[in-house]
């Protein structure tokens, strides 16, 4: 946890690729490495634990490449001559345990060098989203040139008893289903200082235990992990700056949080001051302190503030109390101490509550270390409405801060990753970014997290079993979206038939006699509606749900021209008739005439804006009769809501009915939260547990596919549809990458139904321009359409 200026220099040098992963030896790839992976002797395997590995090398001359790949059970940061490299790994499963590739070559010099690691394991108390066996480390030099450096005995150890779990009780004291793992507290002067630095005196330290021989995919016959090349770049991490003191019981100086001016706290005394930084994020906090021999802090930390355990408008502080995950930091009394926690927090407000002892405690600095997933904000969007421009950036910093090595639900409560959730993100991801790495690594994950049914889990990676049966049609919902806007066919090849596995599972679920889905297992979960239990609809598990049948058959009908695509022509056919039968049944069981809706069971007791919203997607509704319906699925009061998740739905209904002109003044709820200071979106409408939560980015998405009207034409975005539905927008523009080029659409209104667009395509590409029923070809390149 030491130290210095140039440390901050040289992790923005990281966040820019300076260490970026490379190719790996073939020969690594093909069975057992030479390295071992390692422990600290005597120390419990899968217990609690933070351990210091260190390795001390010479070197004739600086080298030119020293490429090593390195990983972790549970997580590991690498640090080679004092500096910070990398940290890992990205979050898979024991199947799929990654190693990170990095080239060190640049912090390696003539002489003695030491490459060394943190590494931890928070056993019992680890996040959900943790997958482990036992604490390890490898680390595995790519090359004969690089072969002094890989883990074994000659590696010297350390248990660093200075970390003690913490924050245990968040669920408790939240009230709220909480699972990212404990907070850290750090007893000062039980921390090794300075053992990542090349002089430090490791010679009380113990050799490293050997614990077995790395393995790669496909070897080995007695593996504790299978390990696979990382497929995803590194984690972004950037300086921080916070933003401004709202209280404090201490006079702060006015260039403190700008890293100009210390902080001191007089001996003997209690304090807390409440720090803002104007806007929900995800950083390690890092806290760099002197002196305060016996002082302690503790950092809180919060997406809101509460009164009486509610959260009221997010900029309020008056009669607010902060509540949250936290950690502690105890002071030895040395000079220029950094306490930085081993994984990143999730705040908007971070609150420190410090005590001291006989001695002041001077505060150094205060900071953030952003950190995610790296993606590069390459789309745009304008329009004639300036407050649609918040609404874009409110929703890209929500869906960056459910982004890191997998996608994530929510940043602050359970960094999970879910279908619902991550089909929405992945299509944003393609969108906003162009970058496809983290949606084929969901899909691949949620591929890997099958159970013997042939459901996949309804999250993962997870350390507990949950299947959400609904959630594995929606991974086949992504397997579509992926096939629609990539030519990937080899990797969309692989998943196929885990594809039909869960179809095949559906469709042994169809009550043959009424021709819907009969009871169901496992959590039918739908949305977070109030008029469905714990998010199931009526006849979900019981039988014979609308909303769920109706889903199935939707799914279908995308399953069919996927299957068809790839030579499997008969079993498209089957999913084709497979979907009209169950549209045209539940049609005639839970229509009622009478009220112009669909029922969400044969009894038409109870009906919901999800049953509408899927008989138009799935065409159950007679297409003449579409537009008449989805409108009294809108105003209909009687109805059921859909919550802001579900409402990426309903979307996709407008847009199918020709009604996307509606789009523009369904986004009220998004305007709402904006009004009650949110500077990300929330799980739901207020009241709500998540204040950052991934599913409610989906403007980001819309934006560009609905009011732009950018959509693929053909699969593999081989061609393009540009449909625009502006609404009362008199003017647009957005742009889109692809892997050839940029989309760019500008609109412009011409009176009440004409429209000025120019549109400009990348490379070979062409297709249609689409508006109120008149059809224009594209071409690549620059052109003008008037309407």
């Amino acid at each position: 946890m030491q130290f210095s200026r140039y440390c901050i220099w040289l992790v923005l040098l990281l966040a820019t690729g300076a260490f970026a992963q490379g190719p790996v030896n073939p020969a690594l790839l093909k069975g057992h490495w030479p390295s071992r992976w390692i422990a600290a002797p005597e120390a419990p395997s899968r217990e609690y634990g933070v351990y210091h590995f260190r390795k001390t090398f010479e070197l004739p001359a600086k080298p030119g490449r020293f490429v090593v790949h390195v990983t972790g059970d549970n997580r590991y940061r690498l640090f080679v001559n004092g500096t910070p490299v990398c940290s890992g790994p990205a979050r898979g499963d024991l199947y799929n345990w990654y190693f990170e590739t990095v080239d060190i070559a640049p912090l390696l010099k003539a002489g003695k060098n030491v490459v060394a690691a943190l590494v931890w394991n928070m056993g019992e108390h680890s996040a959900v989203a943790q997958v482990s066996n036992m604490t390890g480390f490898v680390l595995q030099g790519d090359t004969d040139a690089e072969k002094a450096v890989q883990s074994n005995s000659s590696w010297k150890a350390y248990n660093d008893t200075a970390y003690t779990p913490c924050s245990l009780d968040n669920g408790r004291r939240l009230r709220s289903y909480m699972v990212i793992g404990p907070g850290d507290d750090v007893k000062g002067s039980a921390y090794p200082w300075g053992w990542e630095q090349p002089d430090y005196d490791d010679s009380r330290w113990q050799q490293a235990r050997e614990i077995t021989s790395p393995v790669t995919a496909g070897y080995g016959t007695d593996n504790i992990w299978t390990l696979t090349p990382r497929s995803i770049p590194l984690m972004e991490e950037s300086l921080q700056r916070m933003s401004r003191v709202r209280r404090a019981g201490v006079k702060v100086p006015d260039g403190f949080l700008k890293g100009r001016q210390p902080l001191t706290i007089p001996a003997n005394q209690t304090v807390s001051i409440l720090v803002d930084q104007d806007f929900n994020t995800v950083a390690y906090p890092q806290l760099l302190v002197s002196k305060g021999a016996g002082s302690s802090i503790r950092l809180t930390y919060a997406e809101a503030l509460f009164k009486d355990g509610k959260k009221g408008h997010r900029d309020a502080i008056d009669s607010m109390e902060i509540a949250g995950n936290y950690d502690i930091f105890q002071p030895d009394g040395g000079e220029q101490r950094m306490f930085r926690p081993l994984w990143f927090r999730t705040f908007r407000y971070l609150q420190l509550d410090i005590t001291t002892a006989a001695e002041p405690l001077v505060i150094n600095d205060l900071y953030g270390m952003y950190t995610g997933y790296p993606f590069e904000e390459r789309a745009s969007f304008r329009s004639s409405d300036p407050s649609l421009q918040d609404i874009w950036t409110t929703g890209w910093r929500t869906a960056r801060l459910c982004a890191g090595e997998t996608y994530f639900d929510c940043p602050y409560y359970e960094q999970l990753q879910y279908e619902g959730d991550t089909r929405i993100q992945a299509l944003i991801s393609l969108y906003v970014t162009g970058d496809d790495r983290l949606v084929r690594k969901a899909i691949h994950d949620f591929y890997c997290s099958r159970v013997p049914e042939g459901l996949t889990q309804g999250r993962y990676p997870s350390n507990r079993l949950q299947v959400i049966a609904p959630f594995s049609l929606y991974w086949v919902s992504m397997l579509y979206d992926y096939w629609m806007h990539r030519k990937d066919d080899a990797f969309i090849t692989r998943y196929l038939s885990a594809a039909r596995g869960v179809l095949d599972w559906y469709e042994g679920h169809v009550d043959k006699k009424m021709g819907m889905l009969g009871p169901m297992k496992w959590w039918n979960f739908t949305d977070w509606n109030d008029a469905f239990p714990n998010g199931v609809p009526d006849g979900a598990d019981d039988g014979h749900s609308s909303v769920i049948s109706l889903q199935f058959a939707y799914t279908l009908q995308q399953a069919a021209p996927l299957f068809e695509a790839f030579g499997q022509t008969a079993q498209a056919a089957h999913y084709r008739e497979l979907a009209r039968q169950l549209t045209s049944s539940v049609y005639k069981h839970c229509y009622d005439a009478g009220k112009g809706a669909m029922a969400n069971t044969p009894e038409k007791r109870t009906f919901s804006q999800h049953a509408g919203i899927m008989a138009v997607l799935s065409g159950a509704i007679p297409a003449a009769d579409e537009q008449a319906f989805l409108q009294r699925v809108i105003t209909d009061p009687q109805l059921s809501k859909a919550t802001i998740y579900y409402r990426f739905y309903l979307m996709l209904a407008l847009k199918k009915t020709g009604m996307g002109d509606r789009y523009y003044e369904q986004l009220t709820p998004w305007r709402d939260m904006l009004k009650i200071g949110l500077t990300t979106f929330a799980e739901k409408e207020e009241p709500t547990r998540s204040d950052c939560h991934a599913w409610s980015a989906s403007p980001n998405y819309d934006f560009l596919a609905t009011i732009c009207g950018i959509m693929p034409g053909s699969p593999g975005f081989a061609s393009v549809l540009v449909e625009p539905a502006m609404g009362a927008l008199t003017e647009a523009e957005g742009k889109m990458p692809l892997p050839d080029g940029e989309v760019t659409v500008s609109l412009k209104r011409k009176k009440n139904d004409g429209v000025r667009a120019v549109i400009i395509l990348p490379g070979k590409l062409n297709g249609t321009f689409k508006w109120k029923g008149k059809t224009v070809p594209l071409h690549s390149g620059r052109q003008e359409i008037n309407l």
